[in-house]
């Protein structure tokens, strides 16, 4: 079977990503090392875990050198943000953010590079919607994603051996959700946001579109009537 590495598999959207993937895929299930990422490789017999600080470059490189072929990396580790203006953000949580979100998975591409290239493989970057808008309160997250759009971008030019999608979901049920929705002050309404398993879907059909087609981007919007 094809091999797919999904970032951020510990929980939320990452974690159904593999699920959704396990019957078609050998997984390594990348996450900090945790309970609940042993809990998931337990659950889904034969997979792996990619046990690694995503940020710990050293120690991202050295767990990669093991991998010499991938057909599929899905980036869905990420942080949220602390939603002050840009007025009160300070230079730390810039780092922070920009750090998880963009950074990381940079160099997590360019080191697994060979092995995708070996597969003619397919990369996956979980964006945001405010990848593609900015709102106030926003503004590392929003600069974060972008970035990964512009990445994305160009590496679809530069790597013309591979497809890379970027999926651009609407707020997502997810405990992060419910972090940021405590932080906004409001009532949580699972309703009003889409489920993991429905951005899941779209991610593994993507995935599973016939080599003679990209799928570049993918919009995701809830509709409330989940």
């Amino acid at each position: 079977m094809p091999t797919a590495l999904i970032t951020g598999a510990s929980r939320g959207l990452g974690a159904e990503i593999a699920r959704q993937l396990a019957p078609t895929h050998d997984l390594l299930l990348g996450g900090r090392p945790s309970a609940e990422l042993d809990r998931l490789a337990t659950e889904l017999d034969g997979a792996s875990t990619f046990a690694v600080e995503l940020t710990d470059y050293d120690e991202v490189e050295a767990a990669v050198e093991a991998i010499s072929s991938l057909d599929v990396l899905v980036h869905s580790a990420g942080v949220g943000t602390s939603l002050e203006p840009v007025a009160d953000t300070t230079v730390e949580e810039w780092h922070h953010v920009l750090e998880v979100n963009l950074v990381a998975a940079a160099e997590l591409t360019r080191l697994l590079l060979p092995a995708l290239r070996d597969a003619a493989g397919h990369v996956v970057f979980i964006n945001s919607g405010a990848g593609r808008r900015a709102n106030p309160g926003w503004a590392p997250y929003a600069a974060s994603k972008f970035g990964l759009r512009a990445l994305a971008d160009a590496l679809r030019a530069e790597e013309t051996s591979l497809r890379v999608t970027s999926v651009f979901p609407g707020r997502i049920d997810t405990d992060m959700q419910r972090d940021i929705v405590a932080i906004e002050g409001r009532a949580y309404d699972p309703s009003a946001f889409l489920s993991p398993a429905t951005v899941a879907t779209s991610v593994v059909q993507a995935i599973a579109t016939p080599a003679d087609a990209h799928p570049e981007e993918i919009v995701l919007r809830p509709t409330g009537r989940g």
